[in-house]
């Protein structure tokens, strides 16, 4: 299918100007490729993952452990989603600029790429 900018196309919920690095609480929400369900199934009003929803949720683990300034809330493993409540302490941003220095983003979105990046490398 060629692109089609009627049907292709994503509105973004992010507030413009807004910091993603600055400390804070973020909910987050990713969803499969065509919401398709993938990573197990609900059974008896309960989420039974799968070995793809395993990944995920060990991935989604990994984020605290290899990150210092994530702190990780509630958070859930769906059939074909995920939704997650993050903690961006104080340690990243101006102010501590020198915990940039390694080239490595401190945004939500590079935290959630660098998620993804580990889930699709397991997944392969």
């Amino acid at each position: 299918m060629s692109y089609n900018p009627d049907i292709h196309h994503r509105r973004s919920i992010r507030l413009r100007g807004y910091d993603y690095s600055q400390a804070g609480v973020y909910f987050v929400t990713l969803c499969t490729h065509n919401r398709e369900c993938l990573f197990g199934e609900i059974a008896n009003g309960a989420m039974q993952l799968n070995a793809a929803g395993k990944i995920v949720a060990d991935e989604w683990l990994k984020i605290a452990q290899i990150r210092d300034e994530i702190e990780l809330d509630e958070w859930a493993v769906m059939p074909n989603h995920l939704h997650g409540i993050m903690v961006l302490t104080d340690t990243v941003g101006a102010k501590n600029f020198s915990l940039l220095q390694n080239g490595t983003s401190k945004t939500i979105g590079s935290i959630v790429r660098g998620f993804k990046i580990g889930v699709t490398k397991w997944m392969r």
